[in-house]
């Protein structure tokens, strides 16, 4: 009788770590996917930014030419 109720507190315990381990990983999983979505703004950003820079200078290259 104790073994039985044991292994049934007991499969209850292993569920509950189970579910804990679960949780842990999915928020380190979308804690990674905050970051690169951070990465990816951050790259996004340089990137418009030397196209901007880039199309000035040819501007100022073309005018400074021209004149």
């Amino acid at each position: 009788m104790f073994m039985k109720a044991a292994g049934v507190f007991g499969s209850i315990v292993v569920l509950i770590a189970l579910v804990i381990t679960l949780l842990k990983a999915v928020i380190g999983f979308v804690g990674f996917l905050a970051f690169a979505l951070k990465l990816l703004v951050i790259l996004a950003f340089f990137g418009v930014f030397a196209a901007v820079a880039i199309l000035v200078f040819r501007t100022w290259k073309e005018r400074k030419r021209s004149n």
